[in-house]
Formats: structure tokens, C-alpha cells, sequence
């Protein structure tokens, strides 16, 4: 499976130059301008890794990192015109596995990815997640109840992926719409309420007597743990 690498970069000739060498190693690359774009790429995509400025026009990459290690230890490599040791130590602090300083190598960059990829498969850290009989597989978008396929919607499996990713704990409302429809829509309630609804009926779930989805009126969701 080839990886996917999430670049969060504000500068558009930077994120063109990435995209070129990244792929030219072979891997799939995302792009996003902006932390709110970034966080809500790193749920619905799964990336293999993720590459992060922390400048960022929106909010600081050191809150890009927070709000990711909230629900996933996807490898980060920052990338920063930052060089001093405090903000270094920060953004490890923070849950960066490793930091570039800008102006950088190519060739450097490219072998520090390698590095976090084979960290990453060597931990076994697929994007794969077991809930009793449900079985859900972010990198190939599929899931499964009881050895049944489940047909999803590319939005119905990004919604079950990070309701599962967070498994036994609320999920906000506001969380789930940012992560998935966008900063945009976090008011768009009614989104949300017709893809769970979706997503119960093909859980085989009851809103009424429910055994996977869980609803906490006016707040959020909770998948069961199991």
C-alpha cells in the first residue's frame, strides 16, 4: 500500500516543491494551507505521516500537533524557519517525532520520512482498528460487522473511522463537522444527524435501544468500546 503523506504548509510554492519530491519517491500526498484544514485532513485521511510547518496563518502547528495526538500517533515531522532550541524542544514536547529547519535538504528530508515510515511499520502501527465484530481499515476505506462488508460512503466511513478512533469517549458535535465537513460547517448539525442516522441503519443499529452509537443530546456521540 502505497503511503500518504499530509503536508500542512501555508506557502503555496513550498507545498508545490514537497508535493514534487514526495512523489517523485513514489508516495500520495494532501495538502493543506491552514491548521483547521490540517487537523480535519489528518482525521478523514490517515496519513502515513504528516509534515508541519508551524507557522501557520490560522494557529500555531504546536495546536496542529495537540489536536492530532488527541486521537492518533501518526508520525509528525515539523518544518520550521524556526531554529531555536526552545521551540524545538516545544514541538517535541508537543508529539513531533522529528524537526527540519528551513532553508533544507531535499535529500535530508526525503530520509527522514524513510526513517519515520520504517519506525511506523516496524512499531506495526497499520491504520486498522478491531471493535469486537467491527472491523475497520482506514487505508483500503473499509469496514466490516460480523465478516459482512459494510457499504459506506466515503463521509459514513470518515464519520465511523473517528468516532472509532475515539472509542468509548464523547465526540463533540463541533469536532465531527470541523474534522469532516470542515471549519465552515461546525454549526451544521443537521449534516450530522442524517449521516448518523445513515450510518446506525447500516450498523444495524436502534437510535432507541442502541448498541453501537450512543447519543449525548446537543453535545455529541460516543461509540460503544468494546
Amino acid at each position: 500500500m502505497t503511503a500518504r503523506i499530509l503536508i500542512v504548509e501555508d506557502e503555496t510554492p513550498i507545498r508545490r516543491f514537497l508535493r514534487v519530491a514526495l512523489e517523485a519517491e513514489g508516495w500520495l500526498v494532501s495538502e493543506a494551507a491552514s491548521a483547521h484544514e490540517g487537523v480535519a485532513l489528518a482525521a478523514r485521511e490517515v496519513p502515513a505521516a504528516i509534515v508541519l510547518d508551524l507557522g501557520l496563518p490560522d494557529a500555531d502547528g504546536i495546536t496542529v500537533l495537540k489536536r492530532v495526538r488527541e486521537w492518533s500517533s501518526v508520525p509528525v515531522l515539523v518544518l520550521s524557519v524556526r531554529s531555536d532550541e526552545a521551540g524545538k524542544i516545544a514541538a517535541l514536547d508537543a508529539g513531533a517525532q522529528d524537526y527540519v529547519t528551513k532553508p533544507f535538504s531535499t535529500g535530508e528530508l526525503l530520509a527522514r520520512l524513510r526513517g519515520l515510515l520504517r519506525d511506523r511499520a516496524s512499531e506495526g502501527g497499520a491504520a486498522r482498528l478491531e471493535l469486537g465484530p467491527l472491523a475497520i481499515d482506514a487505508e483500503d476505506h473499509r469496514a466490516s460487522l460480523d465478516g459482512q462488508d459494510l457499504k459506506l460512503t466515503r463521509k459514513e466511513f470518515d464519520l465511523l473511522w473517528l468516532l472509532a478512533s475515539h472509542a468509548g469517549r464523547l465526540v463533540t458535535q463541533e469536532m465531527l463537522l470541523k474534522a469532516i465537513w470542515g471549519p465552515a460547517h461546525a454549526e451544521d448539525s443537521q449534516y450530522l444527524r442524517v449521516y448518523i442516522r445513515h450510518l446506525r441503519a447500516k450498523l444495524g443499529d436502534d437510535a432507541a435501544d442502541p448498541r453501537w452509537i450512543f447519543t449525548e443530546p446537543g453535545v455529541g456521540y460516543r461509540l460503544a468500546e468494546r
